[in-house]
Parts: structure tokens; sequence; C-alpha cells
């Protein structure tokens, strides 16, 4: 619950869905489990990438979802997530960039939970100290 935007009820689900954090070798791997990952169509000749897998647990999926629109919309403050989000948003568009949100908060939530770690900004000592230098 230390990410912005992930509440009780989404941090509740997740963790039920995962059960087991040691299940999973990479922790990319929780994005295709939960179905945040896009389908691959793959013939001859032809290579498509189509819509997410849809695969998984549907609650959880939902929640992340709105998890990253909170990330995305109501969140202030200097955020490295908010701000690729938003990059992508201008780039793929509004939905896309939140179900890559999504997807990558679920990677990032599998990761915490596997070192036991908070979510921390990771260049927030980097820019605490160029601001004093400045």
């Amino acid at each position: 619950m230390t990410m912005a935007g992930v509440g009780k009820l989404t941090a509740l689900a997740f963790r039920a869905a995962i059960d087991d954090p040691s299940r999973f070798r990479h922790s990319a791997s929780v994005g295709a489990y939960l179905g945040l990952t896009p389908r691959r169509y793959a013939s001859g000749e032809i290579d498509r990438m189509g819509r997410i897998s849809r695969c998984g647990d549907a609650l959880v999926r939902s929640y992340l979802y709105e998890a990253a629109n909170v990330m995305l919309t109501r969140s202030r403050g200097s955020n490295p997530l908010r701000s690729w989000g938003m990059k992508l948003a201008k780039r793929a568009g509004f939905k896309k960039a939140r179900v890559a949100l999504a997807r990558k908060m679920a990677v990032i939530l599998h990761r915490m939970w596997r070192d036991g770690t908070d979510f921390g900004m990771p260049n927030a000592k980097v820019q605490e100290a160029s601001a004093e230098r400045a």
C-alpha cells in the first residue's frame, strides 16, 4: 500500500491472487499471469500484437487498472511511474497508458513483496542532492 493508488482492497486482492511470490521466477511473469500483456498472433509472415489477453484474475486486473487511473489522474508530486505513464499517454493514448501502467505496477508490487521493501523513489536521494546544490 506504499505505492500511490494502491489501497487496502487492491493490495489484498493482489496478495490473494498471487498467493506465493516465489511461484514466479521473474517479476515480469506476473503481468502475463494477470492478463495484462498483449496477445500475439504469429503465422508465417504475419506477427501482430493484439489486445490484452485477459486471462487470470479479472478482479485484480480491474483493481490494478483503477490504481493506475488514480496514479495518472489524482496523484500529486514527483513520481517516476506517473511521469512515465503520462509520456506514454501522450504517445499512445490514455487507455493504453492505464493498462501499461497497471502491468508495470503489478510487476513492481511483486518485486516489493519478494524483497520485502516499500515503494520508494529510486532517484529521490539524487534529486534531493541536486536540489541542495542548486
